[in-house]
């Protein structure tokens, strides 16, 4: 009989146990793409497929038969959407989301929900055929989990629409306004599996970015550090995306030779910068910052991580990587 009341308690300590137990965080493969609202998507799609180089596989309709939704694409597993802003004006945040891709969306939305991420009450699949759901940061900002599908229409095009015109072959990371960093750590780091990897600061009074990386992917998301954010129509600069480039004279070249170059007014400016990269920077007809950077620093050697406090504050308690 005693034998038989410890086997039943160690059955019923056995199912709390796993009845308890926090799923497993599935991988988080990469940035898949940055969406954008655009007001003009003629010009748009001119910016980023005649000057840039890139390909349209395919887009979405709008209910009334216009464009709501249009893909450019970077390689096979990362894109920059553009969509057609719902009502026509230009004194708004031209960012609509980020998205990062995993192998299992719907054991990714198990793994949220038991965090304490609100999430939808199923994954759903997308008019692409992908499967699909958005979270939301602590500034509010959606971040979207996608699964590529088998029969989705991003895997049905691969190979394709990769025009040797590029200018950049791999989306190395985005940046998104933050106006609290701990409560953005917890989110991409606690709760997500992001590594904090660097710090940036413009002046030693202030910190102004945080890269962090993604738990399994050399991609990262630059955390862009204000106490309160700009005006909507300022924001061009800050949330932006920044493409991978081997040599950035040959690419700022390619541009300068571009026929359609003489239709971007803008100089094309390579500088070194606080990260001791050389990067030059291009904005898109609605203001977005498009940020070409080269992969290493200048000489090789890590530029250092800046110890600077948090934006408004003397001292922060979040301690930066040595």
């Amino acid at each position: 009989m005693k034998k038989k009341i410890l086997f039943f308690l160690a059955l019923i300590a056995m199912l709390v146990l796993v009845g308890t137990t926090k799923p497993a965080r599935p991988p988080i493969t990469g940035l898949s793409h940055i969406a954008l609202y655009v007001h003009d998507l003629g010009a748009a799609r001119a910016f980023y497929k005649d000057l840039l180089g890139y390909e349209e596989p395919y887009w979405l309709p709008n209910t009334n038969g216009g464009v709501q939704l249009t893909f450019i694409k970077i390689n096979d597993r990362q894109f920059v959407e553009l969509f057609t802003e719902k009502e026509a004006q230009t004194n708004t945040d031209r960012l609509y989301h980020i998205s990062v891709e995993t192998d299992n969306a719907e054991a990714m939305r198990r793994y949220l929900a038991a965090s304490g991420v609100k999430v939808p009450a199923k994954t759903p699949k997308g008019r692409i055929g992908n499967q699909n759901f958005n979270i939301f940061d602590p500034d509010g900002h959606p971040v979207e989990i996608v699964q590529y599908m088998p029969d989705g229409w991003t895997v049905r095009e691969n190979g394709k629409f990769l025009g040797e015109k590029r200018v950049s072959s791999h989306l190395r990371h985005v940046g998104v306004i933050v106006t609290n960093l701990e409560a953005s750590l917890r989110f991409y780091c606690d709760v997500l599996g992001f590594s904090e990897t660097w710090r940036g600061s413009r002046n030693t009074n202030q910190l102004s970015w945080v890269n962090l990386r993604l738990p399994d992917s050399d991609d990262y998301v630059e955390l862009m550090l204000y106490t309160e954010p700009p005006p909507p129509d300022k924001r061009g600069t800050a949330h932006h995306m920044s493409l991978e480039v081997p040599d950035i004279e040959r690419a700022k070249a390619e541009v300068e030779a571009n026929p359609v170059r003489t239709n971007y007014t803008r100089p094309l400016q390579v500088q070194t910068g606080i990260n001791r990269k050389r990067q030059m920077n291009l904005y898109d007809p609605d203001g977005t910052r498009v940020e070409l950077m080269e992969p290493k620093t200048v000489d090789g050697v890590p530029a250092p991580s800046s110890r600077a406090p948090f934006p408004g504050t003397v001292n922060t308690n979040v301690v930066p990587p040595k």
